[in-house]
């Protein structure tokens, strides 16, 4: 059985959805990125495995770059050509996380 595709969202509704996250921001690319800093790398590391069980638990995951003690994930849901409400259901997510 094939999965529905998430309805990809209108530049309004993106506009609409990044006033909630006022970190994030929409990216040359057309994903929602954000960079979050660390006081080390262990930390950064801890981050990306809680970001990866997050991602993993909605079947949804971000592209990750880690840089000692700064982390950039960038989110678009690629089977739909762009950004979906699964992206900002996964950006809020871990922006709520207490290790922030």
């Amino acid at each position: 059985m094939s999965e529905i595709k998430a309805a990809k969202l209108t530049a309004s509704q993106i506009d609409l959805e990044l006033k909630n996250l006022p970190d994030w921001k929409l990216n040359a690319n057309g994903e929602i990125e954000r960079v979050f800093v660390f006081s080390g790398f262990p930390q950064s590391l801890m981050f990306v495995t809680t970001v990866g069980y997050l991602a993993e638990a909605r079947n949804h995951h971000p592209d990750m770059t880690i840089q000692w003690n700064k982390v950039k994930l960038a989110l678009t849901t690629h089977d739909s050509g762009g950004l979906t409400q699964k992206d900002f259901e996964l950006a809020k997510a871990v922006s709520a996380l207490p290790i922030l």
